[in-house]
């Protein structure tokens, strides 16, 4: 076992250095081809997130983008805000934050195209609708053997790392982080704990898409907010402090003292590490959740995940990192992870840290492990639509978060690493193939917006597009009166 668990840490540590270079380099392309579209079209974000859809036919409401955005914030913040960022900051020092910063803002390029994509190939289940890189994948390649092969591979590794590894590791930080704020080390509390969160996880997945993004749409912005405003009380209470702070963060990362120990090196990697696996932009899973939005325009859904992204590691991560950083930690003292944040929260605000800490961190793993579970979800049903098939997957899930309250899972997260790793990759390289159809989206988005109307999309407007099953005008959302020939493409 101890060769195995070896092995596949060797291979992460390999190739962990070729997914940033993939990630990387995506991201710089398709931030030149959309003419840098996360940065200059900052305002449409703020727009788009806050339109609602009109109801679908008998009056069924529908997933607003919204909603679609707290299903992917779900599965985004978690414990890698918390923690993930505290050990970026211990091994990389201060100016890791400055990477996980850099690569949230290069990486919103690729989330645009990743879930405008997820939003054009959507399918219609019922009155709602899924999609993802499985079938964008599968329906955009023109070479459909290589597209199907590489929806599989896809479907395949989502299911297993978000579905069951890492809804596992959300638990266990659940615990660990319990059982550090209660001081206790019985063996029952785990498996209480365990028994609970299988439970409420129980009770929100069996409700399908509608319920997990209601829960979502109240816990996530609720915990964000609470979590995000004491970082601001921090930060305002120690002014002072500030402009040391942010020096250090630039001067880490760039500096020559750190340069020669290898101090930079660490520091963008570290960075570029924990913020790829915490706003998970190329990595293919926030077009599940985009997808899911009733929209009028592919690209708008585009732009409310870009925010998404910023969200995650502008926002909450670097809440993490200034609680930290002004707390004055000591690197060398073995104090590391939630660890780290606990204590730093401690230095702030006295010995109730623990316990808040400990809430905050429950409700953003739970919300995790709702979210991670509808990925699993919507690739499930890319393979089958035998509801039989789907419940069985759903008990595996709840199984898997009792498992994770009371296991050690080390050799389990190695492996997801492994599966991330493979997703990422097909997602990367299917968006090198088919995500010029995304930079066409935005032109005729932005052709529309430049002539004062609220951009709505058809098939029909882009020629030649194949393998769309939505978009034909019949949805509420999508009917309008027929656009101005200059407006279309061609």
């Amino acid at each position: 076992m101890d060769a195995i668990d070896n092995a596949v840490i060797w291979f992460n540590d390999w190739y962990g250095y070729v997914l940033i270079v993939l990630l990387v380099s995506a991201g710089l392309w398709w931030g030149v081809r959309t003419v840098i579209v996360q940065i200059r079209m900052l305002p449409d974000m703020a727009r788009a997130i806050r339109e609602t859809p009109p109801k679908a036919a008998g009056g069924t409401a529908q997933i607003s983008a919204f909603r679609a955005f707290c299903i992917s914030a779900a599965s985004r913040v978690g414990t890698g805000n918390v923690a993930g960022v505290a050990v970026a900051i211990t091994i990389g020092g201060p100016g890791a934050v400055f990477w996980m910063w850099v690569l949230a803002i290069i990486g919103g390029a690729t989330a645009f195209v990743e879930s405008t994509l997820g939003q054009l190939y959507k399918v219609r289940d019922g009155a709602d609708y899924r999609g993802g890189p499985a079938y964008y994948l599968s329906r955009g390649i023109k070479n459909k053997r290589l597209g199907m092969v590489m929806a599989l591979l896809f479907a395949a590794a989502i299911t297993f790392t978000y579905g069951f590894v890492f809804n596992s590791v959300q638990s266990n930080s659940i615990t660990a982080a319990v059982d550090l704020a209660i001081g206790s080390e019985s063996a029952w509390v785990p498996y209480v704990i365990g028994g609970a969160l299988a439970t409420l996880t129980a009770l929100v997945i069996f409700g399908g898409v509608h319920r997990i993004s209601g829960v979502s749409q109240v816990v996530v912005p609720l915990m964000a907010i609470i979590y995000v405003g004491l970082a601001l009380v921090i930060v305002v209470t120690n002014l002072s402090q500030l402009p040391g702070v942010i020096r250090d963060i630039v001067e880490s990362a760039f500096g020559f003292r750190e340069f020669v120990g290898g101090g930079v090196w660490a520091a963008i990697m570290q960075g570029m590490r924990r913020g790829l696996f915490s706003n998970e932009a190329g990595m293919g899973s926030t077009p599940n959740a985009a997808a899911t939005a009733a929209v009028s325009h592919p690209a708008k859904q585009g732009l409310v995940q870009t925010l998404g992204v910023y969200f995650d590691t502008l926002v909450v991560c670097s809440a993490t990192a200034f609680i930290i950083l002004m707390s004055d930690p000591d690197y060398g003292s073995g104090v590391e992870g939630v660890q780290l944040t606990q204590t730093a929260l401690a230095h702030h605000i006295g010995s109730w840290a623990g316990p808040l800490l400990a809430i905050i961190l429950f409700f953003l793993a739970f919300s995790s492990v709702i979210g991670n579970y509808y990925y699993g979800e919507t690739n499930i049903v890319f393979f089958t639509r035998r509801p039989w098939v789907l419940n069985v997957f759903r008990v595996a899930v709840i199984g898997f978060v009792f498992f994770g309250a009371i296991a050690k899972v080390s050799l389990v997260w190695n492996l997801a690493d492994v599966f991330s790793s493979l997703m990422a990759t097909v997602n990367i390289v299917g968006l090198f193939l088919i995500g010029g159809v995304a930079v066409a989206l935005l032109s005729n988005y932005s052709v529309q917006r430049a002539k004062g109307l609220d951009p709505i999309f058809n098939r029909n407007d882009i020629p030649g597009l194949t393998g769309v099953e939505c978009w034909d005008g019949t949805d509420p959302e999508t009917i309008r009166d027929p656009l101005p020939e200059s407006v279309l493409l061609k």
